[in-house]
């Protein structure tokens, strides 16, 4: 594909506050876009904002609030005279034995990773209409692959993809590129945050190489920038996701087998494992759902 310049394009990034979004948002305001940040971190916003090198605000609401990420388009397009790019990126995780999950936490992962991306879209969806934008919805290794002790997680990304893949097909007469993107264990708070339960480590340091590395955040977001720029209909933040795509087929199989040897290995284990959502997005999020002001 063709690049397209991103000087003077205005991106809208969902979970901007840190991680990949927060450095995306200052990647594609290094090339002369302009970025409205969205989260649940006012503060860490302003201070994502404050650092862009060219225009930009920040908005404080929840993607699965239909009414308030309407607010937020009308006021982004107000603001900005337009939107071209959206990238879905706001999520969260949990982990530990679905039996014994928080279905509080399950259900949010659910409601943020996947009916957040679609309340975006829609919200987005029509002035991405007036501008033949793109949207970039973020999946996961995830989508692709299985994995025990990650079902909510698993199924939220596999829902956006094909939720992606879907909306693709209903909007590209209309000009609205939409790709997806893939990212395996990138070095984000979410993922330090998994990390500090010893099982979950563990069990992930186990899985074949390459996906039981941690990879750093700056050349995966490379690779998305890059993909944003040729409006790509798939996005892979490492080399070798493109590679999976040719044995997706298989994996559940191989997955269930080998899964079961590992879980009776660490059966005895998986009582202390935690089940809340992990990382710093997730406590934000835990703090809005407890009515604690940010």
């Amino acid at each position: 594909m063709t690049k397209v310049s991103l000087e003077g394009q205005v991106a809208v990034v969902t979970g901007a506050a840190r991680g990949v979004g927060e450095l995306l948002a200052r990647k594609l305001s290094a090339r002369g876009a302009k970025v409205a940040l969205v989260g649940l971190e006012p503060d860490a916003l302003k201070q994502v904002s404050d650092r862009l090198h060219g225009e930009s605000g920040f908005w404080y609401a929840d993607v699965t609030d239909h009414e308030a990420m309407a607010q937020v388009a009308a006021e982004v397009k107000e603001r900005f005279g337009k939107v071209d790019i959206v990238v879905a990126n706001a999520g969260v995780a949990n982990g530990g034995p679905f039996v014994e999950s928080d279905p509080v936490a399950w259900r949010r992962v659910i409601e943020v990773n996947l009916i957040g991306s679609a309340v975006t879209a829609r919200a987005f969806l029509p002035v991405l209409m007036e501008s033949r934008g793109y949207l970039l919805q973020i999946a996961s290794l995830a989508a692709i692959t299985p994995a025990p002790m990650m079902t909510a997680y698993c199924a939220s990304k596999s829902g956006v993809e094909a939720y992606a893949h879907s909306l693709r097909a209903e909007v590209g007469h209309k000009g609205v590129r939409v790709g997806v993107g893939y990212l395996s264990w990138t070095d984000t708070d979410m993922v330090r945050g998994a990390d500090q339960d010893e099982v979950m480590r563990e069990l992930r340091q186990r899985l074949p190489w390459p996906s039981s590395k941690t990879y750093p955040l700056g050349p995966a977001v490379d690779r998305i920038v890059a993909g944003i720029e040729r409006r790509s209909s798939h996005v892979y933040a490492q080399w070798w996701l493109r590679g999976m795509q040719g044995v997706r087929g298989y994996l559940p199989g191989i997955i269930g087998a080998v899964g079961q040897r590992e879980m009776r290995r660490f059966e005895p284990r998986l009582k202390g494992v935690g089940t809340g959502l992990v990382g710093a997005g997730g406590a934000a999020d835990e703090q809005r759902h407890q009515g604690v002001s940010p």
